[in-house]
């Protein structure tokens, strides 16, 4: 029996190697390819031609919905969703009956995805077939929100769903972003820059490479150095927010002001 030829599509290096570490043992499966944005996907999926797809909902710039949009190979391979907090999403994958894997993901759940994978290429799933299901996918998700609204979150055994109102800022934490809400703080696994790019714009602002901030949140703006801003949040908390971001956020701080 020929291998599954697999292509990994992650923004994160650790993501990426995570599912090379649990596809190893596999003998029916061999990892072809890697990409780190949509675009390099969109290439590599064109030139290696993969029997499946692990690939990445939130990227920064063309993420994993613009990949499949993009691509004109046939057959499309199929794909496995990978996402870390589209609860919309989710949904979508659930009524369309298409595989998806939920960050952080265990061994035990990225196996139930490999079985169901087996059992797909043993009845040899007509392309028309999943070719349908992705063309009504992308249907439904372009009346999506264009942002996020809900951030899916676990703590300890339990998970939640957070109304991104509710943050006050957030920082990265190393292949994590630490979510301050009130007294409380969560860990979500997601770089900051493509957690921003699932934000509101208009309700929240990048204040530097590693720390955002809700526009709501903010008490005052006292001038610093160099063109720089001191922001203080409503709780205390003092970020500061660097010319280069604040050069982009100009048109927010005149509305703020």
């Amino acid at each position: 029996m020929s291998k599954i030829r697999v292509i990994i599509v992650d923004d994160e290096n650790p993501a990426r190697r995570k599912i090379s570490r649990f596809l190893a043992g596999e003998e029916d499966f061999a990892v072809i390819g890697e990409a780190g944005t949509g675009r390099e996907a969109v290439q590599v999926i064109e030139s290696a031609q993969p029997d499946l797809v692990f690939l990445d909902v939130q990227m920064p710039g063309l993420d994993g919905f613009g990949v499949i949009k993009a691509l004109t190979v046939k057959p499309l391979p199929q794909i496995v969703f990978i996402t870390a907090y589209d609860h919309f999403a989710l949904k979508a994958f659930e009524v369309h009956a298409l595989d998806y894997l939920l960050k952080p993901f265990d061994q035990p759940r990225f196996q139930k995805v490999l079985d169901h994978i087996r059992g797909q290429f043993q009845r040899q799933t007509p392309p028309d077939e999943l070719g349908e299901k992705l063309n009504l996918l992308l249907k439904e998700l372009n009346g999506r929100p264009k942002y996020a609204e809900r951030l899916l979150l676990h703590a300890g055994e339990r998970a939640f769903l957070l109304a991104v109102e509710k943050i006050d800022w957030i920082e990265a934490a190393r292949n994590y972003v630490n979510l301050h809400v009130g007294q409380e703080s969560y860990l979500l696994r997601s770089t900051i820059e493509g957690l921003y790019q699932k934000l509101d714009p208009s309700k929240f602002i990048r204040a530097n490479r590693s720390q955002i901030v809700n526009v709501e949140s903010i008490r005052e703006l006292q001038p610093w150095f160099h063109g720089e801003y001191k922001i203080i949040l409503h709780n205390g908390t003092e970020v500061s927010w660097s010319r280069r971001y604040f050069d982009r956020n100009s048109d927010l701080f005149l509305k703020l002001g």
